[in-house]
């Protein structure tokens, strides 16, 4: 928020005060009330009780909270100009306010359903959330490597089980697309004792030493290497941002320092002018 203030040349001008006021915490503080606000009314128009009783009061403050949204994005739009369409996050909110002004009749009425994608202002409204999605973002090229690992895995344990189990369960290894799927059902670890292993043990008893050692690295090892990857950006992207702060801060404590001297040198030139008009 600050750097934004520091460049936009601020003064008394009207495009000054509005992004004061766009950029203010107050403000900040009734837009993110408003989001939680359209969240709940929006969340109660999938009540058919509540609808039928209060239907035309939601549709409403649906309405007036889309003129508001709407308002707010044009003041920031003024504000910043060319500056707003150059952040990602002032896209994505345009972008979100925008889909609820389609129609709600014709080809694009599906895009209605949409409208509940305003809530995820909220990440662009709270730091906090904005700092996780970044952190995302920015882990992705460090995620392709573990996506690739993990195709190669499956794909050569998806070989393996076609040809070993194809005859035993052939529901769920009889095709490498069936296998790849069972495979995947097996890390997320859902129903894979009765219906998968225990099936295939009965016939092969000693088809836990594949299907073990597959759920330990591809739940255990490989997923946890995306945590890793997300824990480690979102740790650096705060470092930056602390040091960012920390070396703003100095630069202000080096221009008020700057400042004191310049005021002090001045003094001491006044009171030395003063001592040699005294002394003349």
């Amino acid at each position: 928020m600050q750097e934004v203030l520091t460049a936009l040349d601020l003064d008394d001008s009207p495009r000054a005060r509005i992004a004061r006021l766009v950029l203010s915490q107050p403000f900040q503080r009734l837009v993110t009330g408003l989001i939680l606000l359209n969240a709940v009314t929006l969340g109660l128009e999938t009540s058919g009780s509540i609808m039928a009783a209060y239907g035309d009061l939601l549709h409403a403050v649906d309405a007036a909270l889309l003129l508001v949204f709407t308002a707010e994005l044009a003041l920031r739009i003024y504000a910043f100009r060319g500056r707003f369409f150059r952040d990602p996050w002032g896209l994505f909110d345009l972008v979100v306010v925008g889909i609820a002004w389609l129609p709600a009749t014709g080809p694009l009425s599906v895009l209605r359903a949409l409208r509940v994608l305003r809530v995820l202002r909220l990440v662009s409204v709270i730091p906090s959330l904005r700092l996780v999605v970044e952190a995302m973002l920015a882990a992705l090229p460090g995620m392709g490597s573990i996506v690739a690992l993990m195709a190669l895995m499956f794909y050569v344990a998806a070989v393996m089980a076609t040809k070993l189990y194809a005859d035993v369960l052939p529901e769920k290894f009889g095709t490498l697309g069936d296998s790849l799927f069972t495979l995947f059902q097996l890390m997320t670890m859902e129903d894979w004792t009765n219906g998968i292993v225990l099936p295939v043990m009965e016939q092969q008893p000693w088809a836990w030493l594949f299907f073990i050692p597959f759920i330990v690295v591809s739940t255990f090892v490989v997923l946890n290497l995306f945590i890793g990857v997300i824990v480690e950006s979102i740790q650096g992207m705060k470092e930056q941002r602390e040091a960012a702060a920390s070396a703003e801060n100095r630069a202000e404590r080096q221009a008020d320092t700057a400042a004191v001297l310049a005021e002090l040198r001045a003094l001491r030139a006044e009171v030395a002018a003063l001592r040699r008009a005294g002394g003349g």
